[in-house]
């Protein structure tokens, strides 16, 4: 059972930078297309904004594309998304898990809160 712990998060003002990670147990993960998900204050559903395949092929929403990096190190189990030109609109619970466009995946770990206000 893979677990999923998201840590980086804070308050950070517009323009600037921040780095997640999220860690997992289980050597599954580094055989997972792998996403960061984010669930915006109010609203239900989260959104896949960045996806990384065990190749290292990435993929993108459009609005983040060009700000936010994603990457992950195999060897540590560890994926992490590199978010620059932080907007308000970016303020959200951020999540790590498997691209859900390859099957389902871990449960849900807490997400780690960005807040991005000056």
């Amino acid at each position: 059972q893979v677990q999923l712990v998201e840590s980086g998060g804070g308050l950070v003002q517009p323009g600037g930078s921040m780095r997640l990670s999220c860690a997992a147990s289980g050597s599954i993960f580094s055989r997972w297309a792998l996403g960061w998900y984010r669930q915006a204050p109010g609203k239900q559903q989260r959104e896949l904004i960045a996806t990384i395949t065990p190749g290292g092929v990435t993929n993108y929403t459009d609005s983040v594309k060009g700000r936010f990096t994603i990457s992950r190190d195999s060897a540590k189990n560890t994926v992490y998304l590199q978010m620059n030109s932080l907007k308000p609109e970016d303020t959200a619970v951020y999540y790590c898990n498997r691209d859900h466009h390859y099957g389902p995946g871990a449960l849900w770990g807490q997400g780690t809160q960005v807040t991005v206000d000056s």
